[in-house]
Parts: structure tokens; sequence; C-alpha cells
């Protein structure tokens, strides 16, 4: 659904697009709740890509940047970018079961196993393919760690732990302290395994799901019910893996036992660099049933033009898109709004934008992208990535806004994401100046930082900050650290991804704008120098920066 701007645009009365005043930096709290509440009402249907939510979103998101007075920044001058995406729903099982020498185990899909598939075939089939254990499935040079010693994935289903090597290492285990302890590193994430398998021509992945290592319950891992999202991409480029998921801790218990192995065991023998992969003697076959279609979506990216290195691009972001139509809930809502996540940090760049044009024209290109496909995976943001309008090596920082907190005036910032790189700096310096402190992440071990849009760009080697009210509890005012956290486990216990994250009259967001006004002026001081953040000695994404040094020297 790719519609010419001005229709979109043309889609809304003027009284949704007030002008810019003349202030600049003056965040107004006013301003962004009637951004919320616009974006989050029943008129846009919870902004899911493909919908006419979408269409309604993107028409919105066109109008208030042309009344800001910000320039089109797509491909080819254009307000938005396409993001095709391969949206795939598994059927009934009508073969899904592990065989061991002839015996042969049934499983339950959702129940034993769950899987999901980003191939665009009818039929999701794997016949016979050996399952070899490769561990925490590791690969990472620069830390002398590698799980898979050269073993032989094509055709075959790799089994993974959940998390890194040294997320449970005690001393005098190889991995501790090489992979940040509890905080996870990239390769933690299952995002990550799913990519290495596949780079390794694997035609499954399966994790085992522990509770405290994926930081989520089974029933999160569940959830998407055999749906799943990916980019569009040619057949040549289409991942190895006709399924991808999990296994469910008692069945994989039992799987290890069958083999003659102890799954506890193992965890520890994971942890030593001697490890090696082994093939479980056990054969994986499913054919599962697909439907599949093309759900045509759209980033929406806007600039303002640097006056004197308009090749230097300084990027803020937020993802427009939400849940949209789901179940009724208590209160009969069907709609998925995302009022929190993310129409409030849709709501923070324009509020940062309109702060911008009050102000002397930046040297640097301000940047200001609104993502899809968030919810689906940071699809829109890795579109991006993969063809940026402007070059990563040129990309100065990407200031990421998901979810701020709306319980009032704090007196520390989040940081999610700490060791990575210098913004953090920046940010414990700016956060001064408002007198307030900076506070780590609660849980670094559920790998928030790499949850985010933000990260598409770290993964190319963009500096990167990342602002997330769920990150951890926030020292309040009113209340301090007890109240924030009753906020956190408020929001992510009841409202989470459901109808309930809605605007609500009890919003009170001076802490939001306290924040907001923290990345204006980290962009504003980036956007006015010729500094280029760095990232730090051991971070994952360092040695990618460093390759295009010389493009900004």
């Amino acid at each position: 659904m790719i519609l010419r701007p001005a229709l979109l645009a043309a889609a809304f009365p003027t009284a949704f697009f007030a002008a810019a005043p003349a202030a600049a930096q003056d965040i107004s709290a006013a301003n962004l709740t009637d951004t919320v509440r616009t974006l989050a009402s029943d008129q846009f249907q919870g902004r899911a890509p493909g919908t006419v939510g979408e269409e309604r979103t993107i028409g919105y998101l066109i109008g208030r940047l042309q009344a800001l007075g910000l320039e089109p920044a797509g491909p080819d001058g254009g307000w938005t970018q396409p993001v095709p995406l391969l949206h795939t729903r598994l059927g009934t099982p009508t073969t899904l079961a592990f065989d061991r020498g002839g015996t042969v185990t049934p499983l339950r899909l959702g129940t034993d196993i769950y899987v999901s598939s980003q191939q665009s075939k009818d039929v999701a089939a794997i016949a016979g393919a050996p399952m070899i254990f490769v561990g925490y499935g590791v690969h990472a040079p620069e830390r002398g760690w590698d799980d898979f010693k050269g073993v032989d994935l094509k055709g075959k289903v790799a089994v993974f732990l959940v998390n890194d090597p040294d997320f449970v290492a005690t001393k005098g285990d190889d991995s501790f302290g090489k992979f940040g302890a509890r905080t996870m590193t990239y390769y933690g994430r299952w995002t990550y395994k799913f990519e290495e398998a596949a780079r390794r021509g694997a035609i499954g992945a399966l994790i085992v799901h522990d509770t405290d290592g994926a930081g989520y319950g089974w029933n999160v891992v569940k959830s998407p019910g055999g749906e799943n999202y990916s980019l569009v991409v040619p057949p040549e480029k289409m991942t190895s893996l006709a399924l991808q998921g999990w296994i469910s801790g008692d069945t994989a218990t039992k799987l290890f036992a069958d083999a003659g192995q102890d799954l506890a065991k193992l965890r520890l023998t994971a942890r030593r660099a001697t490890f090696r992969p082994f093939d479980l003697g056990t054969t994986f076959d499913a054919a599962i049933p697909v439907t599949h279609d093309v759900v045509q979506s759209q980033n929406v990216l806007a600039k303002i033009p640097g006056a004197k290195r308009p090749d230097e691009v300084v990027m803020y972001g937020a993802h427009w898109d939400a849940y949209g139509e789901g179940k009724p809930d208590e209160q009969g809502r069907i709609y998925r709004a995302g009022a929190n996540d993310d129409a409030l940090g849709v709501a923070a760049l324009f509020e940062i934008a309109r702060g911008f044009k009050a102000a002397p024209p930046p040297d640097r290109t301000l940047l200001f992208a609104f993502w899809t496909a968030e919810e689906r995976g940071l699809l829109g943001s890795e579109a991006y990535a993969q063809a940026p309008v402007y070059p990563v090596e040129k990309t100065v920082a990407n200031l990421g806004i998901d979810i701020l907190q709306t319980a009032g005036r704090a007196k520390d910032v989040i940081l999610v994401g700490k060791g990575q790189g210098s913004l953090e700096d920046d940010l414990a310096r700016v956060a001064a100046t408002q007198s307030r402190t900076v506070s780590v992440e609660s849980l670094p071990e559920r790998g928030l930082f790499f949850r985010a849009d933000h990260f598409s760009m770290a993964k190319r080697g963009v500096p990167v900050l990342l602002m997330m009210g769920i990150a951890g509890a926030s020292d309040l005012v009113n209340g301090g650290k007890t109240a924030g956290q009753k906020w956190v486990d408020d929001y992510t216990g009841k409202c989470y991804h459901q109808a309930c994250d809605a605007w609500d009259a009890s919003w009170n967001l001076d802490g939001s704008v306290q924040d907001i006004r923290i990345f204006y002026r980290i962009g504003d001081e980036l956007a006015r120098s010729a500094k280029w953040p760095q990232w730090r000695p051991g971070s994952e994404f360092k040695a990618i920066r460093d390759q295009s040094a010389a493009a900004r020297e």
C-alpha cells in the first residue's frame, strides 16, 4: 500500500497539524498528549502494518511533518521508504516429531515445541534431519570463543541453549567474564542464534527454553501463534531455516535424556572453551502447512538539512506501528494501539523536530525516522539499515525512543546497554544539568539493548543510545524507586502489547519531558559539532565501525 504523500496528508483535516511555535527546546507535555490521543484513537485501528490503520498513520505523520516545516528524506526525495514484509502463519501439523532409531516421539505444537517459518513456501518441511547440539551457539573470535568448532550444519537442525555462555557462569569457568556476566550480549539473543544457524546452512534451529535465560515464560514464546514476519528477499537470499523456534524445558530434558545425556551437566560443559558440538542421535521430522502473503508497509523519513556538513547525519528514531486489532479486553477494547509503545515516542520526535525548526539551522543533517514493523522484529529499521538513504559510515549516531515512563519527574535517567559506547557519557553529563543521575537498567540479562530499532543501526556500527522507560525503576521525585518499580510492574504486567496501552488522564508526562529534553540536547550538540561518538573497547560493534574510520577523517 504505497500511496502518494499528497493524498495521504489530505486524508486529515488541517486541525490535526499545528504550526511550529517559536520557542526552541520548549518540549510541551500538552503537545505530547495531543499526539498520543490522536494516534492511539480508534481511527487508527491499532496501527498494524499493511492495514487501513497504516494508511491513516502514514498520512497523519506526513501531514504533521509538513506542518513542522521538515523536508522529505526518503528514497527519490519522497516521504516514505517502502518496506515489503513476508507474512507467514502455520497451520495444523501433519507431522511433528523426534525420531530416535525408529522410536518416534510426537510433539504438540505450542506445548512441547513452538516454531514458525520465514520461508514463502506452502509447506514447512523437514524430513529426518539430524539434531546437533551446539551449546550456546556462539562464534565470537574477538572474545576467543567458538562453540561450533567447524561442525557441518547443512541440512541439519541446530539445538541451542538460550543466553550467553557466562550468563550463569562462575569463577573458574572458561566463559566467566567473557560475555558481560549477567548483562546479555547480542550472542545471547535468539535472533543471533537463528541468524548463525542460517549462515551455516541449517534447515532448522531450536532453542531450549528456560525462563531465567530467556527473560520470559513459555506463554510469551508461544504467544504469536505460529505467525511470523520478515523482510521480503530474493529467493537466493531466503533463510535456509524451514522452521525456527523453541523446545520447552521439559521436552528438552527428555530429548537429551533419551540420547543418554544430562542437560543440566551439559549446561556446565557448554561454559568451557573445549566444548564441542555433537549429534544427539535423533532426527527431526515436520510437515506443517503455511499460508503466506506479502504486506506492503512503509517507513516515514524526514529531515532538517545540515547547513555546513549535510552528508553527516544525526538520526532520531521511533516506531509508529502497534499490534492492530485483537480480542476484546474487559472493557471491550479491540485495538492494541500502543499509546506508550510507541505513540509517545513518535510524539517525542515531533517535539524535538519542532524545537530544532525554531532554532538556527544545524551544521549536520538531522534525520527523523518513523519505523514500521518494530513489533514484528525491528523490520522497518532493518530495511533502512540494509538500504540506507544516508551512508551508515557518515551517520553520527542513532538516538532511539521506545516507551517513556509516565509517572512523573525522576531524580535519575535509565541507561540501557552500559559499557557499549561514549554516548552514555553524554547522557550522564546532560542529565547532570537537570540535577539527575544515571541508573543502569535493572535486568540487563533480558537484552533490551537488542530489542529496539536503534539496534538495526548498531549492527552496522552506528553509535546508539536508547531511551526506554521499562528498562528499570526510575527514582521518582514522588515515591522514589518503589513508585518507579510499581509503574514498571503495572505497565509491563498489565498493558504491554495489550489494549490497555491506551492514553490515560492519569499520565504525568513531566518525567517524559525531562528525558526528551536530554535527547534534544545530545542531538543538538552532535548536530552543531564535528564530534564522532565511539564504541567502547570490547563492544561487539566497535570493529564494524572501525572498518569505515577513513570515511570520517
